[in-house]
């Protein structure tokens, strides 16, 4: 049974979610201020570069409660923040209104927080309470975790497969493997994401558009693994309509919605896409490459997910098989119709500890 710390923790977490796809690189945050069991104020962090949810939440609050935050508490799924970035400290306007309590559900693991927001609170009087559902606070901004304690994007590596492990043709056709409805999953999973990354061929046989048709939201940057240059620009994802970048070994060159990032031909080319990434503060990739580009992730054991989509009455014969994972533990499983969608996790990346909190 939930204590009244986790049931309010649990509001933030709900209120968190709704900022999902718009916040980064910030995390999603929640906020709920309570008085005398009551909740008379709540925010989100709804856009990054705009207010904070601990912002929003006091705010929200209505002209006839303002005398109450002196004797509320504030609830808040993460850290609040005690540095000058694109908005004013978050710690400085709970210390304005008096709030006596504050409620943390995980530590900010970002080098300007760190530990330093909970700090200055408890310094100037303020009770604080912290670790409440800090696992789930934690797993919510999993990108945002692993790119500041492991300085690299969080990885999700998806694809589809018939039911005897073929994710393409062996002649230059493209296989429809998924159904309609899947095909807008995968489309929410894009708009989840900062960016999205395939490789030559898959660019080339496949020409995708790489971008939200069948969901709303805020348009990932596109990547494209092209080391020699021989993509045409013809292909939709050269229309400029959104940003993209090509890694490859040729050209250094930033057009209009178009760049080329030169990497070294000597280089690891999966080291230095992810380390060229985290220079961009690219938090998350979605890898939606062929079978190489995959398996070049899988062998290297640089993925945090991966989503594969097995379409159960399709079989196909003579086709490309499927990436085979390794270190992989199965996290879920669904159907859309005959496509059974299973989530793994990499079981190699240990849980992290910051204090008691684990990382999943």
């Amino acid at each position: 049974m939930l204590n009244i710390e986790e049931t309010y923790m649990h509001r933030c977490l709900d209120l968190a979610r709704l900022g999902e796809g718009y916040t980064a690189p910030n995390p999603m945050v929640g906020a709920v201020l309570v008085h005398d069991n009551k909740i008379i104020g709540e925010g989100y962090h709804k856009l990054f570069g705009q207010n904070h949810a601990e912002v929003n939440c006091i705010h929200s609050v209505k002209k006839e409660d303002e005398s109450k935050m002196e004797k509320a508490v504030l609830y808040v799924s993460l850290e609040p923040c005690t540095h000058h970035g694109k908005t004013p400290p978050c710690t400085d306007l709970i210390l304005k209104k008096k709030i006596p309590k504050v409620v943390v559900g995980c530590k900010d693991p970002f080098k300007e927080v760190n530990g330093r927001g909970i700090e200055r609170l408890k310094a100037a009087g303020v009770e604080v309470l912290t670790g409440v559902l800090e696992a789930e606070c934690i797993s919510l901004n999993k990108r945002f975790f692993i790119f500041h304690t492991k300085q690299r994007p969080y990885i999700i590596l998806n694809w589809a497969q018939s039911v005897n492990g073929k994710m393409a043709n062996t002649h230059s056709t493209r296989l429809f493997i998924t159904h309609e409805l899947t095909n807008r999953l995968v489309h929410k999973w894009r708009a989840q994401e900062a960016s999205i990354l395939v490789g030559t061929n898959t660019a080339l046989l496949d020409d995708p558009s790489l971008t939200l048709r069948r969901w709303k939201g805020r348009q990932p940057l596109r990547l494209i693994i092209d080391r020699s240059l021989r993509l045409p620009g013809t292909l939709k994802v050269f229309d400029r309509q959104t940003k993209t970048i090509v890694f490859n070994n040729i050209k250094q060159q930033d057009e209009l919605n178009l760049e080329y990032r030169r990497l070294p031909n000597e280089s690891n080319l999966v080291g230095q896409v992810i380390l060229d990434l985290y220079q961009l503060k690219v938090q998350s990739i979605l890898v939606e490459g062929g079978r190489k580009l995959l398996q070049s992730f899988i062998d290297e054991n640089v993925w945090d997910e991966a989503r594969i989509i097995t379409n159960e009455e399709l079989f196909v014969e003579n086709g490309i098989s499927s990436p085979v994972l390794g270190h992989a533990r199965i996290g879920g499983k669904e159907m859309i119709l005959s496509d059974s969608i299973r989530y793994y996790k990499n079981d190699s990346i240990k849980s992290f500890q910051d204090g008691n909190a684990g990382f999943l």
